[in-house]
């Protein structure tokens, strides 16, 4: 097949994370694969080098200061959708919302559903999610929140994650690189995709504090952060809490790709509490590294990762985890037991049911707003 994935930046963000690792899959199984972005801020190529055997098309997209997201968002669409001609292609595959909404027929991944509260991204959104001519998600309880709202049954292939590179750099020939970010950061515990709402980077904030009187040498590293959406007033409120609290955490900000399976594995803990996930890829990239994991308890994460993570609800939920965690108490064994779960996700066996997926979309010319069952398609077993 002759397939379009297309995403809305070049920058790491989940969805920018899936799209190129999916696509480098099926062009291992043949396929003929193209990936569409925008390259925002000048940007002429993705955050990490792409197999060659993937073709790249980025589109320019001039960065504009007075620009609200509203419109920054129009001005994506508009932009993606005078490039992309969906011509020759056997699928055309959008990973997003400004995706879906630029290039006609297709297939949509929804990761997670947003909540916005101006008229135009609401609709924008709504679009997104009943237009596309198929739904795929990555876990099912976010399929579950589209049937609940829409009316509508996506079908769920679960995210793959390149486990061999994250143990890879827990192991031996990691040591290395390891050694250099705990002489740089000391003992510490990491939050991945910046500081903004989402990512319930206050809670861990305020949690961590809790931390400090049993754990004085700990620090709080946070990493990520490219985003489409203004987040100033968060940050600012994150700020003041950091100075009233008196913690000076490490902000690193967007990371080069190379570094980060050493910052992971050479982590204490890493603090996943988002209050909403599509899956959690930051999360299983952690286990692959041997490293625990503290989750929000959300039905997404209780799906994805059983009982290999420790759970928390709120502040002193996240504390306590922590502390255990910590101390060992909580985690025990469980290296092992995420490390297995983290090698059974495999991109291979993702791009495998995606093409059962997308056989049955140009055979039947969609997914009907139901679930396709991928273990009954004339493929079945292959992959």
């Amino acid at each position: 097949m002759r397939i379009a994935q297309i995403t809305y930046s070049t920058k790491p963000r989940g969805g920018v994370v899936h799209t190129l690792a999916l696509a480098e899959a099926l062009a291992a199984r043949g396929h003929d694969v193209t990936v569409w972005t925008l390259g925002r801020g000048g940007d002429d190529t993705f955050f990490r080098p792409v197999d060659p055997t993937v073709r790249l098309r980025v589109v320019p997209f001039a960065a504009r200061d007075d620009e609200s997201v509203g419109d920054r968002i129009e001005r994506s669409i508009q932009t993606m959708a005078a490039a992309f001609d969906p011509a020759g292609y056997s699928v055309v595959h959008a990973q997003d919302c400004i995706s879906a909404n630029a290039v006609g027929p297709c297939v949509r991944t929804i990761h997670h559903l947003d909540e916005f509260t101006t008229p135009r991204l609401i609709e924008c959104h709504h679009r997104a999610v009943t237009e596309p001519v198929a739904r795929l998600c990555v876990s099912r309880a976010v399929a579950e929140e589209v049937g609940h709202g829409y009316g509508l049954h996506p079908t769920v292939i679960p995210n793959g994650v390149d486990a061999a590179r994250f143990a890879r750099a827990a192991g031996p020939e990691g040591a290395g690189a390891r050694a250099r970010w705990r002489a740089e950061l000391g003992r510490y515990v990491l939050a991945l995709g910046g500081i903004e709402p989402r990512k319930g980077s206050i809670d861990l904030l305020e949690a961590f504090a809790l931390l400090r009187a049993d754990h004085p040498d700990l620090r709080l590293v946070l990493g990520g952060g490219e985003t489409l959406f203004d987040y100033r007033p968060y940050r600012a409120r994150f700020d003041q809490r950091c100075a009233d609290l008196g913690i000076e955490p490490v902000v690193l900000g967007t990371l080069a790709d190379d570094d980060v399976p050493a910052l992971v594995a050479a982590a204490a803990a890493l603090g996943f509490v988002s209050t909403k996930e599509g899956f959690g890829l930051a999360a299983m990239e952690a286990l692959a590294a041997g490293v625990p994991v503290v989750a929000r308890d959300l039905p997404v994460t209780r799906e994805v990762f059983g009982d290999v993570v420790t759970y928390a609800a709120d502040v002193p939920q996240i504390a306590t985890a922590l502390a255990a965690v910590l101390t060992g108490t909580a985690w025990d064994d469980g290296a092992g037991a995420g490390r297995e779960l983290a090698e059974r996700h495999s991109w291979a066996a993702a791009a495998a049911a995606h093409e059962r997926f997308y056989e049955h979309v140009v055979r039947e010319g969609g997914d009907d707003g139901q679930e396709v069952d991928l273990t009954d398609h004339q493929r079945a077993g292959r992959g």
